[in-house]
């Protein structure tokens, strides 16, 4: 399982974030506060509290998700 902790700042940066994760035939999840979001869910994504830094988990390799997870590291 790799864990990645993001950031993002706008609805746009959620929309991208969004659809890279749905390209996905693996799981994307989201750890926040406790509760665990489906990645591929643009409303439970949109549901998270955005000033806080997100941890994104999944399982396999994706180019594309990989890419969208440097743009919005958190340092």
């Amino acid at each position: 399982m790799t864990k990645r902790r993001i950031r993002l700042r706008s609805v746009d940066e959620v929309r991208e974030f969004e659809q890279a994760a749905d390209r996905c035939d693996f799981a994307v999840n989201i750890l926040n506060e406790g509760a665990l979001i489906d990645a591929k869910s643009i409303m439970g994504v949109m549901s998270l509290d955005l000033t806080q830094v997100l941890v994104v988990t999944y399982s396999d390799e994706n180019a594309e998700l990989e890419r969208v997870l440097g743009k919005f590291a958190d340092a």
